[in-house]
């Protein structure tokens, strides 16, 4: 069964609705993003997380530094790099912090060469604002992959996840947008969407 991560939350409501509906991982956006969030609002709402879900951070060619921090202080749990860091980069990160990397791998018309060194792959649409765009890419790209484990994003929601899973076998399903309504974080289509990646009627 797949994994399900909520991503982008910035409130303290949005953590209530998680904390309800208990998917695997959550992302907090470090890079610019209007779902962005700062250290110290990160780290409150960390606290308030339920124990049992994981934190990703999502950041654009940030400083290896930054990361670490927010790796040492227990703010995030792992880290997803969404720009255009390389495997030394990769490689670099994981010496300095030892943490969990999922790198982003936009996906066009066709399959892009993968890195090396990360633990996970995240696949989402191609575009110039790195992601966040509610689309979806053509699914079957991906039918015979059998590589790394690797995050489905882009354009899920929760009248075409099913469809997605019918296809394909993720490590974990990623969502921002597609739970949300007038782009805030939706508790009851956070409910159900974690519902449908698992199988349940609830």
């Amino acid at each position: 069964m797949s994994k399900v991560k909520i991503c982008g939350l910035s409130r303290t409501e949005d953590i209530h609705a998680v904390n309800l509906a208990l998917p695997d991982f959550i992302g907090f956006v470090f890079a610019k993003s209007h779902r962005q969030v700062v250290e110290s609002k990160a780290m409150t709402l960390k606290k308030q997380l339920d124990s049992r879900i994981e934190a990703v951070g999502v950041f654009v060619n940030q400083e290896i530094e930054y990361v670490e921090r927010l790796y040492r202080k227990g703010i995030i749990d792992l880290v997803q790099l969404h720009g255009d860091e390389d495997e030394q980069y990769i490689r670099r990160l994981k010496e300095i912090c030892g943490c969990p990397v999922i790198k982003t791998i936009s996906i066009g018309s066709t399959f892009p060469k993968l890195p090396k060194n990360a633990d996970y792959f995240l696949f989402d649409t191609l575009s110039h604002q790195r992601g966040g765009t509610g689309k979806s890419f053509d699914w079957s790209v991906l039918k015979n992959y059998d590589g790394t484990p690797y995050f489905l994003a882009g354009g899920l929601n929760i009248t075409n996840v099913c469809s997605a899973l019918h296809l394909l076998a993720p490590f974990c399903i990623d969502v921002s947008s597609g739970v949300e309504t007038n782009g805030i974080k939706n508790a009851e289509k956070i409910h159900r969407f974690v519902c449908l990646v698992r199988g349940e009627n609830r």
